[in-house]
């Protein structure tokens, strides 16, 4: 069984419910492809520590993370196109979801 955070209230609930047992949310109404990744945060890490691939990490893309760290954000160029895909919410975390702004 895997778990979600309640948008509403933060708790942790199960992926296949309906309705959030904490506080009553209707959990059907979020986005199946948007990520649950917080876009500000996204950005914010993409803007201010994007040449070490930081944002990479978070949104579960390890392996691009690594490679960023390794050559420092493809010299700029690789951390200069993150950060536009993620401002135009185009950027996808390492589930294929978009990480747009909610």
């Amino acid at each position: 069984m895997s778990l979600i955070y309640c948008k509403e209230c933060g708790k942790q609930v199960s992926s296949s419910a309906a309705v959030c047992p904490h506080c009553g949310f209707n959990l059907r109404t979020l986005d199946p492809n948007r990520s649950q990744k917080d876009w500000l945060t996204t950005l914010l890490l993409c803007f201010f520590l994007g040449e070490f691939g930081i944002h990479s990490f978070y949104v579960g893309k390890t392996g691009i993370g690594v490679v960023q760290l390794l050559t420092l954000g493809g010299c700029g160029i690789w951390w200069l196109v993150d950060f536009i895909m993620i401002v135009c919410g185009s950027y996808r975390d390492g589930e294929r979801k978009f990480v747009s702004n909610k």
